[in-house]
């Protein structure tokens, strides 16, 4: 089964999800997904050479991918501490994300499912924990629990080099004029780097677990605006958003935005892991001003400010 690359429009708040599954020891079957932007490709099970100073027991080894690209092969069940039945025909999922490309071993695919971020529910805070966070989103199908994976900080956890970086403010960009940015993010650790990192850089960041509350709070801003007079750029001057969250992705934020005569002046960068160069298309189709892959955490700082003082704000 290979990728069908079935293509959804930008700022609708769809997504489709490929749905996978672990069988264990006692006959359970665990479902989970991940976004199928993430997803190159399903194969069989691969033949793979051990790695040397490998990081962690799920990673099995590697395998000589298309054009000869090196992959790392990720036992999903092992990672996940799940005791995994060997199945006759296990399946390999291929991923792309943050420019780096992964694969990871599980014992079958479903099918793919098209649904609104509106129908993606965020885990709740224990199962955060009981999962080691492992888990961005819970979507109830066809009468079983799918869990959505973070597969992200799976791989950022089994190599550092990975996680989203962050280096020490310089007196120069601390200098200056406050901005105040709305930021939209439901990782609680990428929400608390971006808040680290702004706020060295002389920013007021304003932060909200997924789009919908951040589209909300602008509504509100501009009610107060048109109350009281002035501009909504008095408030606020930019946003910074990620485009995989429950309830309202930051596609169709950032569209509503940008089509809002009153909203559309403000700068809106994309910062996300989805942001490849087969991918990009779809943030300049809703009007993105900027788009960052993660983990690449300073970019996003630099050129915020560039972008702002760029417009006079």
């Amino acid at each position: 089964m290979s990728h069908t690359n079935i293509l959804l429009e930008s700022g609708t708040n769809e997504l489709e999800v490929v749905e996978f599954y672990i069988d264990e020891v006692g006959g359970y079957r665990a479902h989970y997904g991940v976004n199928v932007a993430k997803v190159l490709e399903i194969l069989r099970k691969q033949s793979v050479t051990s790695m040397p100073g490998m990081p962690h027991p799920a990673v099995m080894g590697a395998f000589k991918h298309r054009d000869n690209t090196i992959v790392p092969l990720i036992d999903l069940a092992r990672y996940l501490d799940r005791d995994r039945i060997d199945s006759a025909e296990p399946k390999v999922i291929v991923t792309e994300f943050n420019e780096v490309v992964t694969a990871f071993l599980v014992s079958g695919v479903n099918r793919i499912h098209r649904m609104s971020w509106e129908d993606v529910e965020a885990p709740s805070e224990f199962l955060q924990k009981t999962s080691a966070n492992s888990i961005t989103g819970v979507v109830r199908l066809e009468g079983r629990v799918v869990f959505l994976l973070d597969l992200e900080m799976i791989v950022a956890d089994l190599d550092v080099g990975l996680a989203i970086r962050m280096e020490a403010c310089t007196p120069e960009r601390a200098a200056g004029k406050t901005y105040t940015i709305l930021h939209a993010d439901d990782s609680g650790s990428v929400r608390n780097l971006v808040k680290s990192l702004l706020e060295a850089s002389n920013f007021k960041v304003i932060q909200f677990t997924n789009g919908r509350d951040a589209w909300e709070y602008l509504e509100k801003q501009l009610a107060q605006v048109r109350e009281d007079g002035g501009s909504i750029t008095d408030r606020i001057q930019g946003i910074i958003s990620d485009i995989e969250m429950p309830q309202m992705d930051g596609h169709n934020l950032c569209k509503r935005i940008k089509e809002s005569p009153d909203l559309r002046l403000l700068p809106v960068a994309l910062f996300s892991s989805l942001i490849t160069e087969k991918l990009e298309h779809k943030g300049k189709s809703v009007g993105a001003d900027a788009q960052f892959a993660k983990p690449d955490l300073q970019r996003l700082s630099d050129f915020m400010l560039q972008l702002l003082e760029a417009r006079g704000l």
